[in-house]
């Protein structure tokens, strides 16, 4: 029987409870078997942080997902150099598990900037994209030009980029993030 794969990408700098309730609602809304958490490597629509090492972004990703079973981390992203183009991602998958159906789980704000991805009109015949709707990106004709299918979770207004800031200026951020990641951010002086 084929396996339904939402595969969540993105720097996870670090990994949030905003991101389990996508990845969440993501399994449960597309009817997926599985979600494969693939944090990037050199993502190309990003500028990396580079305040940690992707040593503890991969360690706090395999915290947050725990013991779901249905929650994995992928890898991939690393075992090839240069940029991160999610194209090449989805042929190596698509070559490596034939058996498999692929679905992309991504912000909003991505979805916006489909348009400028590498080859996006090879990769959106090779995958399906899903999107979760966030503040500031409406669901619009991106989504419908891209064939994107609409995650709706909760507004949670959470972002690793508030998450750092907090950290950096000592502030609380138990609860931000799964409670064996909040005991990592401080027992490695993450961010601080």
């Amino acid at each position: 029987m084929e396996k339904h794969i939402g595969l969540f990408g993105g720097t996870f700098n670090p990994p949030h409870i905003g991101h389990l309730i996508i990845a969440q609602e993501a399994l449960k809304q597309l009817k997926l078997d599985e979600v494969w958490w693939m944090p990037a490597s050199n993502p190309p629509h990003k500028k990396k942080v580079e305040d940690v090492s992707d040593r503890h972004r991969i360690e706090m990703v395999k915290k947050t997902i725990g013991n779901n079973n249905q929650f994995s981390l992928s890898l991939l992203e690393f075992e090839r150099s240069g940029p991160s183009y999610t194209i090449d991602t989805i042929r190596l998958l698509k070559e490596k598990f034939p058996n498999k159906e692929f679905t992309f789980i991504m912000g909003g704000d991505m979805v916006h900037s489909l348009g400028s991805w590498h080859q996006i009109d090879q990769l959106k015949d090779l995958v399906q994209f899903a999107g979760v709707g966030r503040e500031g990106f409406p669901v619009d004709e991106h989504w419908e030009r891209y064939n994107v299918k609409l995650v709706e979770i909760p507004n949670i207004g959470i972002s690793s980029t508030f998450i750092r800031l907090r950290a950096k200026e000592n502030g609380n951020i138990r609860y931000f993030v799964a409670d064996d990641v909040w005991k990592y951010i401080k027992e490695h002086l993450l961010y601080g």
